[in-house]
């Protein structure tokens, strides 16, 4: 199995080396070519209105939406990555680019600013025991839709969340040692 990390801004190198500590092959995603080879496909943190715009520069845009619709294509939003795949987002910019996905309604930056970033012992639906989670100028899930399946949540929200093969966090899974969150998104792929 090949999985992508795109690769045009945020903790790439991270997510590569989890997916590969699970024993997947993992690949940065530059262009139409690579994101066409992969069966599952990373969106890390970082900015998600310059992310949003460079995945459309580069026409990767359409074929991550076409290819999930399609069933051949599982992702995996964090953070940033989570503002990419709502359908709704609260306190976007005008023209906000996003992927539109996940039937959910994010409000960005929800904690604060980077001062705010915390870590916490979170309880995730599928696992047996907490992991800590590392929130960084985090968004918050707002008014899930009825296919949405809340796997995480703290008292200001939900942060983390399922709809069949779109996967999203708040926090970033890849700046811990546990792989267990990669590990559950490698499960979704191979449901594909």
């Amino acid at each position: 199995m090949k999985i992508g990390v795109l690769s045009v801004q945020g903790a790439v190198t991270e997510h590569i080396r989890h997916l590969e500590r699970c024993s997947v092959n993992a690949v940065a995603v530059k262009n139409r070519e690579s994101l066409k080879s992969v069966s599952g496909l990373v969106i890390p943190g970082g900015e998600s209105t310059t992310i949003g715009k460079l995945i459309e520069t580069f026409g990767l845009a359409d074929l991550i939406r076409e290819r999930n619709r399609q069933g051949s294509l599982a992702v995996f939003g964090t953070c940033a990555g989570m503002v990419l795949l709502a359908k709704n987002i609260i306190d976007g910019c005008k023209g906000q680019p996003k992927l539109g996905l996940m039937d959910i309604t994010v409000k960005r930056n929800a904690f604060g600013r980077q001062r705010e970033s915390f870590e916490t012992e979170l309880d995730f639906k599928t696992l047996n025991t907490p992991l800590t989670a590392v929130f960084i100028r985090a968004p918050i899930i707002k008014n899930p839709g009825a296919e949405v399946e809340t796997l995480a949540e703290i008292p200001e929200g939900i942060v983390a969340a399922r709809q069949g093969s779109l996967l999203t966090t708040s926090f970033h899974p890849e700046l811990t040692e546990d792989l267990r969150v990669h590990q559950f998104f490698i499960n979704i792929c191979r449901e594909l």
